[in-house]
């Protein structure tokens, strides 16, 4: 039987979307990537903001329509659409055989024995319930870099943002689960692992009563053909000077940090129920560049949030400016039914949402651009990615980017490169947010 499988939204949802698969294909059925030719089309999707919901539903559909034209005999929607209007999507689109929500993705098979049977249903776990042992997965995407899913859920609830109501409290993965996983993913040809939770630096609070991040990254460090350990969703304020010196003493550890802030104000952090303020975010990135020089930070910010004045955006755009991340992205407040913000009676308008987040990042572009014009000269590790063959050049990424999100670097080589092999690379000039370079060789240069 043929499958053909949509993963829409975070790299978290697609580790949920590897290892649904991994459970499907020891059950004789074989991927496709035409969905018109698939008897089985299941779309694993996003919710977190409009946008999000928006592409979901397009998707959905649009395999509904192949579903009613071709030779699909079933059709499955998970993740968080899934989990957040499961109601609305049996009683709307009729072509939806199975709906499977964000805790119940390891009913997979059961879900697609049903609908391929005629048989309609909803597959809903509790928010806290946590999948356990699913340690194998199939990779959507390339294999040389994956994803470690250390916990699930959140328990900060920030006033914004709808996860803990479609993913539950936070739940460390057991450590023994993840490192039979890391192993797993090394011996299938993984070379970059990127660690990610909703927030990974409070991994194992919840079951062993401490923080136990850097005891599970110096084991992971130990694991044999993982040759890159890359940290997102690093909330700034749990990050501890013991987390930063196993960083530092790790060669593995790629010196990168993903820290969503969200903003620098004082007042808009406290409505966002955020658990820091400015003089906070300031002394831990303080912290982080004393032990960490070469450090690449990246952050997230929102623009928009209901109440926030001109003055205080204008604080947000200086603030950008003074502490010059590496990397920084800014999305426009999206309001989600169900969150405490979506019922501010303060709402920006969009268009000063979307022209706040563009200074933003005008103001972020300035930054990046003159610290590549620094790096010219640099001689560092890159892993490719890949080879353009209308260019004749090879792309790769080194330590201070992460893949989809971050810049690249194009190079030329006389030898075939494979993907995922690291190499050293000279930068030779910087392109805006990307740089060139060209092959470095030791030996060669004396």
């Amino acid at each position: 039987m043929n499958l053909y499988f949509v993963s829409l939204g975070c790299d978290k949802n697609l580790v949920d979307s590897e290892k649904m698969l991994a459970l499907l294909l020891h059950r004789d059925i074989q991927i496709t990537d035409a969905a018109e030719e698939a008897e089985l089309i299941i779309i694993n999707t996003c919710s977190f903001i409009q946008d999000a919901k928006e592409e979901s539903i397009e998707t959905i559909l649009e395999m509904a329509a192949l579903k009613s034209e071709g030779r699909c005999r079933a059709l499955i929607v998970c993740g968080c659409l899934a989990q957040r209007y499961s109601e609305e999507i049996r009683s709307e689109i009729p072509e939806v055989d199975a709906i499977v929500g964000t805790t119940a993705y390891d009913q997979i098979v059961t879900a697609a024995e049903r609908a391929l049977s005629g048989s309609r249903t909803v597959l809903l776990n509790d928010r806290d319930y946590l999948p356990k042992d699913l340690t194998e997965r199939i990779p959507a995407v390339s294999g040389y870099v994956s994803y470690l899913k250390i916990a699930e859920g959140c328990s900060k609830r920030c006033t914004y943002c709808i996860i803990p109501s479609l993913r539950g409290n936070y739940r460390s993965v057991s450590m023994e689960e993840l490192l039979c996983e890391a192993e797993l993913l090394a011996a299938g040809g993984t070379r970059e692992l990127i660690v990610i939770a909703q927030e990974t630096t409070v991994y194992g609070v919840d079951l062993y009563g401490e923080k136990k991040l850097p005891e599970l990254l110096t084991k992971l460090c130990r694991i044999k053909g993982i040759e890159w350990i890359r940290l997102m969703y690093c909330y700034p304020e749990e990050i501890t000077e013991a987390l930063l010196q196993v960083i530092k003493k790790e060669p593995k550890i790629c010196h990168y940090l993903d820290l969503p802030i969200q903003h620098c104000n004082d007042e808009i952090l406290r409505r966002m129920g955020r658990r820091t303020n400015r003089k906070d975010l300031t002394d831990k990135i303080a912290l982080i560049r004393d032990i960490l020089p070469d450090a690449a930070l990246r952050t997230t910010l929102i623009s928009g949030f209901p109440g926030e004045t001109k003055q205080q955006h204008d604080e947000c755009v200086d603030f950008v400016r003074e502490l010059q991340f590496d990397r920084l992205g800014v999305f426009p407040y999206s309001p989600e039914e169900g969150t405490p913000a979506a019922g501010y009676a303060d709402q920006v308008e969009e268009q000063v949402k979307q022209q706040w987040a563009d200074e933003i990042m005008q103001a972020e572009q300035d930054v990046i651009f003159r610290q590549n014009e620094r790096m010219t000269g640099k001689v560092l590790r890159v892993i490719a990615d890949g080879y353009l063959p209308e260019e004749g050049v090879y792309t790769g990424r080194t330590y201070r980017d992460a893949p989809d999100i971050d810049g690249c670097i194009f190079f030329e080589s006389s030898a075939e490169i494979i993907s995922g092999e690291i190499l050293t690379v000279r930068v030779t000039e910087a392109r805006g947010y990307d740089l060139t370079g060209e092959i470095w060789c030791e030996e060669e240069q004396g």
